[in-house]
């Protein structure tokens, strides 16, 4: 891989005309707002009162993620009981990082991985977040995803796609949407975890997605992003489960696209640089992904798309880099705040959407500070994803409608 290397032209001074003024009217909010910018801000005036040379760069602490990482895989604390739930998740987080910073993974490693997800599926279709737990539309995303990272033939194996297509009839509701678990909630996530699993492991058919469109659309607020459910808050995750699943279906032009993109760029933070989830919220690592793969979908979309990024990749990349590093190794919220595996995941993704804008790389600082390409709609690296997709394809269930 290679790419240009690119510095930030923000410096000290620019960004003390950035900080939240509250008009002397302080609310809980506003509060919360300048405590964040504070905690930034001196990382970032450390950052720059270094910055001499080149060498005094921010560097993605690779090896130390790597660490964090493969732990992870091999034993966690018993403070991980609370996750017992998430546990394909965490394959997934952890797998997925590990394929961004291009750690290779043992085939032994694989093959456990692979086993241990076998023990989550269930025999009437689905995973659950650990061996015994019921079929749910969530950790069945998570599975099925990490089995495509693995990318082995007997990882792929795994999937009994009849069963999973039985689980997807299960969940799908007359108005299009479905249910996260039989008898369970019903949200956008749903949806795009439906979606996502039944294209990539090739069970999708228009008979499965019937009226899936009109109801994504009906979850697009006046803001201009999608909420978890029709009249619901518009919300960074629920807008990219919304705008994805539209394009997995081909039905994007039914969005509105240019009030999406509205919503997206003010969520980008001013003094920050990483984006926040919601209207009047604090910024968080982990929607540099979710915000930031809308803006890569929708770039994609536009008749006439320009030359540069639709956000400040740049700035992106500050944060996720000078506020978004552990020094022990992991990826995290904010400044302050603990190291987790979901974090690191996404962060990683969002580093990797602000890299790669279609062939041209963009790397704030070293050029060693690249991570591998995340494809944006299903959140997997860009190889992995289409070795997966052509032995599906090559193994068809669904008879064309």
């Amino acid at each position: 891989m290679s790419g240009s290397s690119i510095f930030s032209c923000r410096n000290i001074e620019f960004l003390k005309t950035l900080k939240f003024n509250d008009e002397e009217l302080q609310t809980l909010t506003s509060i919360e707002q300048k405590e964040v910018e504070e905690d930034v801000f001196i990382k970032l005036s450390e950052f720059y009162n270094s910055q001499n040379n080149y060498s005094s760069a921010p560097d993605l602490i690779k090896h130390k993620h790597a660490i964090f990482l493969t732990n992870t895989l091999v034993r966690v604390s018993r403070g991980y009981e609370a996750l017992d739930a998430s546990r394909t998740w965490i394959c997934y987080w952890v797998l997925h990082s590990l394929s961004l910073l291009d750690v290779k993974i043992s085939d032994s490693v694989k093959t456990a991985c692979a086993k241990f997800l076998a023990k989550c599926q269930n025999p009437t279709g689905g995973f659950g977040g650990g061996p015994g737990q019921i079929s749910h539309l969530a950790p069945t995303y998570a599975a099925v995803n990490a089995l495509i990272i693995i990318g082995t033939k007997e990882a792929y194996k795994v999937i009994n796609r009849e069963k999973l297509l039985d689980f997807l009839w299960s969940l799908k509701q007359e108005n299009g949407s479905f249910c996260m678990h039989v008898d369970g909630e019903i949200d956008i996530r749903g949806v795009y975890c439906a979606l996502s699993v039944a294209s990539l492991t090739n069970i999708i058919s228009d008979k499965l997605c019937e009226n899936t469109a009109e109801w994504i659309i009906s979850c697009q607020t006046y803001e201009g992003g999608f909420g978890g459910c029709p009249d619901m808050e518009a919300h960074g995750g629920y807008a990219f489960c919304g705008l994805a699943a539209l394009i997995i279906l081909g039905k994007q032009h039914l969005c509105d696209i240019q009030s999406l993109l509205r919503w997206l760029v003010h969520r980008q933070m001013r003094l920050e640089g990483g984006f926040q989830g919601r209207t009047n919220k604090l910024v968080d690592g982990c929607y540099s992904f979710w915000q930031g793969a809308a803006f890569a979908m929708i770039h994609n979309l536009l008749d006439s798309p320009p030359d540069n990024y639709l956000f400040d990749n740049k700035a992106l990349q500050e944060y996720i880099l000078i506020c978004a590093q552990h020094a022990k190794g992991g990826l995290i919220d904010k400044p302050g705040k603990h190291r987790d595996e979901y974090h690191t995941c996404y962060v990683l993704s969002g580093l990797s959407i602000a890299q790669h804008f279609e062939s041209d790389i963009q790397i704030l600082g070293s050029p060693k500070n690249e991570v591998r390409t995340s494809h944006p709609v299903y959140n997997i690296r860009t190889d992995l994803l289409q070795k997966g997709i052509i032995y599906y394809r090559g193994n068809k269930l669904v008879e064309e409608l």
